[in-house]
């Protein structure tokens, strides 16, 4: 693995995301999250996961610079629904992944920690997704799971304002579990971790099927449309303006089309 990198101790795998500085979501990233969940699956040493960022963030969001390679909105689209698909394979995992959030999850990076089955954060940690600062919407059915957590109305206030929430706004939102002080996160995300490990790995397994009960046809749908939309407004000159603004440093001038 490039970017990831796994520690086995009784039972429970720490795997940390190092691409320097904010540990952006390239593809081959994604890609790699992937291809750990299935080496891991079969692996009876692992019964649970501990995801967690090197550095100042946990993931600060997709690689920009990378869009720009990007030709199409059907590219963009299948880049999208691929995202969508290992995030859905990592949410119906047969064993419990835990984010552990320190810093920054935004964007694609907090697409990844909300298809975790939980999120333990720092007080001080920021949660968002600022994709409409580029003329985007998220791709990673960010659009779909947030408002499961946080309900219909804030989900339309984190997605419209592109504003972040701190970790302890996110407890208290219902999108993480409990907040800690930042110097205590990994250790105690462990802890609870290690605990869950103790439990039988067959009751577990069976206890994280129950819970995709939850989900509806409605869902499965929006994520669909989302990566359609995604593609759409990829095309559009707001979103050329977007990401070279964002490249760029500056302020986007957008003028709705």
């Amino acid at each position: 693995m490039e970017f990831l990198t796994v520690t086995i101790d009784q039972g429970v795998a720490a795997v940390s995301i190092n691409r320097p500085p904010a540990n952006a979501l390239a593809r081959a990233l994604i890609l790699e999250v992937g291809e750990l969940l299935d080496q891991l699956k079969d692996n009876s040493d692992v019964r649970a996961i501990v995801l967690h960022g090197e550095g100042k963030f946990f993931s600060a969001g997709a690689d920009i610079k990378e869009f720009t390679t990007v030709s199409s909105g059907e590219e963009f689209s299948k880049l999208s629904s691929d995202g969508q698909a290992i995030f859905e394979k990592l949410e119906t995992y047969p064993k419990p992944v835990i984010a552990a959030i320190h810093g920054a999850a935004l964007g694609g990076g907090l697409e990844l920690a909300m298809a975790c089955h939980m999120r333990f954060v720092t007080e001080s940690a920021k949660l968002g997704l600022p994709e409409l600062q580029l003329g985007l919407i998220p791709g990673f059915a960010g659009t779909q799971r947030l408002p499961g957590y946080v309900g219909k109305a804030k989900a339309a206030e984190m997605l419209l304002t592109s504003e972040p929430i701190t970790g302890r706004e996110a407890v208290e939102w219902g999108l993480a579990n409990r907040a800690f002080a930042d110097e205590d996160l990994l250790a105690e995300t462990l802890s609870i971790a290690s605990k869950i490990a103790e439990k039988s790995p067959i009751a577990v397994a069976a206890a994280l099927r129950m819970l995709q009960y939850t989900k509806h046809d409605a869902y499965y749908k929006g994520v669909g449309a989302e990566a359609e939309s995604f593609g759409e407004v990829f095309v559009s000159e707001d979103a050329k303006e977007g990401i070279q603004a964002f490249i760029e440093k500056r302020k986007p001038k957008f003028i709705g089309r």
